[in-house]
């Protein structure tokens, strides 16, 4: 089974994270942490910098790694570096989601996340206070 590397933003502005509902392709409508793949030469902090510039026009400080999901779709496996990350400059403009929330630790379950991303729900909600 094909391997997929990607990395994944949670940015954390006023005890909330950000999410995104993706616009396109097999799982659109789903929600996830913002980002994409990485690509050759590029460390996973350089990857999840470039990809939150090009989806959401937004510069973002990339801070530690929360967690590495590994997730088994039906036709790949998934390994997603999630990094916790602040906004640095920037509007979070919505270039090709079609819809974003910022969520607070009890509405963590209130949007239908993509399976990769309920992998690390929990400790998501540990970075927010109560």
């Amino acid at each position: 089974m094909k391997t997929i590397k990607v990395v994944a933003a949670i940015i954390i502005s006023h005890n909330k994270l950000f999410a995104t509902q993706r616009g396109y392709g097999e799982f659109k409508d789903g929600w996830e942490f913002p980002g994409g793949k990485i690509e050759e030469g590029e460390t996973p902090q350089q990857a999840l910098k470039r990809e939150i510039r090009e989806e959401l026009d937004t510069e973002i400080e990339v801070g530690e790694l929360v967690d590495t999901v590994e997730y088994d779709y039906p036709d790949f496996h998934l390994s997603m570096d999630c990094f916790a990350c602040t906004v640095k400059s920037g509007e979070l403009v919505l270039k090709e989601h079609e819809s974003a929330k910022w969520l607070g630790k009890d509405e963590l379950h209130s949007v239908d996340w993509l399976p990769a991303d309920v992998g690390i729900l929990e400790r998501c909600g540990e970075l927010l206070e109560n």
